[in-house]
C-alpha cells in the first residue's frame, strides 16, 4: 500500500535522486533545479511551501512539492515517480494529495509548468482539472506548457 508522507530533512536525498533521474532523462538540470533539489528546506519549505512523498513499504517511490508564489497562489513543482512504480496511479495519488494540501493551506490557485514531451504527466494534470494557459517566456528553459487550476 502506498502512503503519502511529509518532508523531513532525512528525505532530501530521495527528493534529489528521484527528480534528477527524470529531469536528466528528458532534459538537463537548470540552476533552479539544482537549488530546489539541494536546498528544499530553504528554497521551498521556508518560503511557505510543502513537499510530499509517496512511500511503499520502506521505499520512497515518488514526490511532489508546492512552492508559494503569491498570496493564495502556489506552484506545483517536482512531481516525479520512480520508473518501476509508474503506471500504478502513484502520480494521481501525489497530485490529489498535493491539491488537498494546497486547499488546506488556503490556496486559491495552483499553477504548474511542464513540457509537451511529458504526455503522461499532462494527462494526469488535465484529469484533475488543470487547464492550459499561455506560458510566460523564460521562467524555465524546458517549459513550453503552463497550466492552472482554481481551487
Amino acid at each position: 500500500m502506498v502512503q503519502i508522507i511529509d518532508y523531513s530533512p532525512d528525505l532530501q536525498p530521495h527528493f534529489e535522486r528521484i527528480n534528477k533521474e527524470w529531469v536528466e532523462k528528458y532534459f538537463s538540470l537548470e540552476p533552479f533545479d539544482v537549488e530546489q533539489l539541494l536546498n528544499p528546506q530553504e528554497v521551498i519549505l521556508n518560503k511557505g511551501g510543502v513537499i510530499l512523498f509517496a512511500k511503499e513499504g520502506e521505499e520512497i517511490i515518488g514526490t511532489v512539492g508546492l512552492s508559494k508564489s503569491g498570496e493564495g497562489i502556489f506552484e506545483m513543482v517536482k512531481m516525479a515517480v520512480i520508473p518501476k512504480a509508474q503506471g500504478k496511479k502513484v502520480g494521481q495519488l501525489l497530485a490529489s494529495s498535493i491539491l488537498e494540501k494546497a486547499r488546506s493551506m488556503g490556496a486559491r490557485k495552483v499553477v504548474l509548468y511542464s513540457n509537451s514531451k511529458l504526455e503522461t504527466a499532462l494527462n494526469i494534470y488535465r484529469k484533475f482539472g488543470f487547464r492550459d494557459i499561455t506560458p510566460e517566456c523564460g521562467k524555465y528553459g524546458r517549459c513550453d506548457v503552463k497550466m492552472e487550476i482554481d481551487l
